[in-house]
């Protein structure tokens, strides 16, 4: 099965997908409302955890998907899948503002791991546009294993730069 083939199904199938955006965000709240202002401790803030990873993985894989069709494949504005690019990133918002709304982001585990994730890709994407839009071809005997590790440095550091810029 290829990509485009799953979004066709979940496009087909929206059904699976309403469920998903109504039944994560009110998990979400009786989450909130059960914890009673105890979801910094152990058994609610892996809750919390789970609830925010099943949610901004796909919320996040939507809206760089998003970026690269506008960049790369220069996708119209009106061609936009409801279901597919937009309604994981509306639910995903909405699910970490009512968590944030009961806890602390800060107290859930694996929470800095999600933003290194955002920071990664987007800086992937980032390189990738700079790549495209200069129109720089090389043509040299540098083997390809060089020109990765060239890659993975510009990654470590824009990495270490982000982190310097956020303490």
């Amino acid at each position: 099965m290829t990509l485009k083939q799953f979004f066709d199904f979940l496009s087909s199938n929206p059904s699976l997908i309403l469920f998903y955006a109504i039944a994560v965000p009110l998990s979400a709240l009786l989450t909130g409302f059960f914890s009673k202002g105890e979801g910094h401790l152990s058994p609610w803030k892996y809750l919390y955890s789970f609830l925010i990873y099943f949610v901004c993985v796909p919320g996040i894989f939507a809206f760089m998907f998003n970026i690269y069709l506008f960049l790369f494949e220069r996708q119209s504005v009106w061609d936009l899948n409801i279901y597919t690019q937009i309604l994981p990133v509306i639910v995903m918002v909405v699910t970490l503002l009512i968590i944030k709304k009961f806890v602390s982001l800060d107290d859930i585990p694996g929470f800095g791991k999600i933003t290194g994730l955002i920071i990664m890709i987007t800086a992937i994407l980032m390189i990738m546009w700079f790549l495209d839009k200069t129109r720089i071809y090389v043509f040299s005997y540098m083997p390809f294993s060089q020109v990765i590790l060239i890659i993975v440095g510009l990654l470590i550091a824009i990495r270490f730069a982000w982190r310097r810029l956020a303490t």
